[in-house]
């Protein structure tokens, strides 16, 4: 049994390479629609700081070479963000009685997290993919890395990430294909129209729950 339950709990999947314009877009349905937006990336780096985390080493070494974490700990941190974004907003408009609205942002980045989440947490509505090329990627990360601080904004890294991808998350994105696929070359407002025509229809139930 799921921790949230789907019909008051909406996941929606964010999905795309590094560098592909994830949380650009997530900040601006965030603010149209007022979901939490939940970054595992973020998540995971700040668990890896946090004193006194019994995962910091390893989240730490995964992240240096690019590798994904274990599933159990990028679940059970995402379960905990989204225990506590469901309590301190519990008052507001589209969050009371138990409802919320998440965008898990790079995630799930393997088939068998995608069927532990939806099994173990919260069904997902849908997944967003946005597609582009890798040249576009890899310049949008080696641009970020200037001011970014980020310790895997550098080529070397960036490499092992695109492999990581390829090889772990695009089965992933091949089984959601049918979903919301977006072309994220184009300009940041063109995404983003897609990108809220997409939400509107979670809400409007014209994207049935996807069973594992």
């Amino acid at each position: 049994m799921p921790t949230f339950d789907h019909s008051k709990v909406i996941v929606i999947y964010v999905l795309g390479g590094p560098g592909a314009g994830k949380g650009t877009q997530c900040a601006r349905l965030v603010e149209d629609f007022d979901f939490c937006h939940l970054s595992a990336g973020d998540l995971l780096r700040a668990e890896q700081n946090r004193e006194g985390s019994e995962f910091g080493n390893l989240i730490r070494t995964c992240i240096r070479e690019g590798t994904i974490v274990p599933m159990e700990v990028t679940i059970r941190l995402l379960e905990n963000a989204m225990t506590a974004a469901l309590e301190e907003r519990k008052a507001r408009k589209n969050w009371e009685n138990g409802a919320g609205r998440f965008l898990i942002d790079g995630f799930p980045r393997k088939m068998d997290q995608a069927i532990a989440f939806d099994e173990q947490v919260c069904l997902s509505s849908v997944t967003i993919y946005y597609s582009t090329t890798e040249e576009v990627m890899e310049k949008r990360l080696l641009e970020r890395g200037k001011t970014s601080g980020r310790e895997d904004d550098n080529i070397e890294s960036i490499k092992k990430r695109f492999r990581t991808y390829h090889n772990d998350t695009m089965p992933v994105i091949e089984y959601y294909a049918q979903q919301g696929k977006i072309d994220s070359s184009k300009s940041i407002d063109e995404v983003h129209k897609v990108s809220s025509a997409v939400v509107n229809d979670v809400f409007e139930g014209k994207y049935p729950q996807k069973a594992n």
